[in-house]
């Protein structure tokens, strides 16, 4: 048996969520197109090998690496330094859409100082979007590097994911099986309900306010007729933001509490009553405790 913790790692929005649900072939992670969409380090269980020789890697997403301007940036970044300290191995994921910059740089070298090259697989994720020679161009440059595997994909489409799944079962210490066989995810229901309410506000917000935005479930009671009531606070850091989510007559609320019900009921195969509510957390993103308050 092979098994280990792999940290998945990249700029904000360079599709490491995406990459993960189209691993384990079930969405885990929230996904959007607005950065750091991921604040918490969700963790996937992906199942591979074959009988006589079977192999799980616990892919566990991480925030976007950026340059912290509040405690929220800060404590991400965090989290993301604790998953790899703490990792076998490393999907280390670059935009094929976009040049590699001075964020990619700062992975690279910061991978490079745990002086296990051999054991970061860089994926160069969105090649149906990107022009060949942009990904033959991120490739080179990024073979510089000289870690253990390049693999160019398409999170989205599917293309290129068997060679990761590949890559990763080569480099798979022995070791124990972390997690039963059918498991997907480890992540409490709590918080995976309130990251779907979340990922549906991110769709519809503009500007700066879907990084103002927190959701923490308050509640989750089964019904005696087998349905599921969840009750959950989404919090804002202005009062003017409070009545943009609410929307006029409630409009916008509703809209995403219908679109997040419906992702419920598939998710618990039952019916599921949500109560939305929106409170005032003024300037969580800046404190600590408030941070925490939120639910994070």
């Amino acid at each position: 048996m092979r098994s280990g913790f792999v940290a998945v790692v990249g700029r904000p929005n360079v599709g490491k969520s995406t990459l993960i649900n189209g691993l384990v072939g079930r969405k885990v992670s929230i996904t959007s197109r607005r950065p750091q969409t991921t604040r918490m380090t969700t963790r996937g269980i992906l199942n591979l090998g074959d009988p006589s020789a079977p192999a799980q890697a616990v892919l566990v997403d991480t925030p976007g690496l950026h340059r912290p301007r509040t405690a929220l940036g800060e404590k991400l970044n965090s989290a993301v330094y604790r998953t790899l300290a703490d990792a076998d191995c490393v999907l280390f994921v670059l935009d094929a859409a976009a040049k590699i910059g001075p964020g990619d740089r700062r992975i690279a070298e910061r991978l490079l100082g745990r002086g296990a090259g051999d054991m970061v697989i860089v994926v160069v994720n969105k090649v149906d979007i990107a022009p060949k020679a942009r990904v033959a161009e991120q490739l080179r440059e990024a073979a510089c590097w000289d870690f253990g595997a390049y693999v160019p994909v398409s999170a989205l489409t599917g293309d290129g994911l068997d060679r990761v799944e590949g890559e990763l079962v080569a480099r798979l210490p022995e070791g124990p099986s972390y997690y039963p066989p059918d498991a997907v995810t480890d992540q409490p229901d709590e918080v995976w309900a309130a990251e779907t309410v979340r990922e549906k506000l991110l769709g519809r917000l503009r500007d700066e306010l879907p990084h103002s935005v927190a959701v923490k479930t308050s509640a989750i009671e089964k019904r005696k007729d087998g349905s599921l009531r969840i009750e959950a606070v989404v919090y804002v850091e202005r009062d003017s933001q409070k009545g943009i989510v609410i929307g006029a007559g409630g409009s916008m609320l509703r809209r995403v509490g219908v679109e997040a019900r419906l992702e419920m009921e598939d998710r618990f195969s039952c019916p599921v009553f949500l109560d939305l509510w929106v409170k005032v957390e003024k300037d969580w993103q800046r404190f600590p405790d408030r941070i925490e308050r939120v639910g994070l």
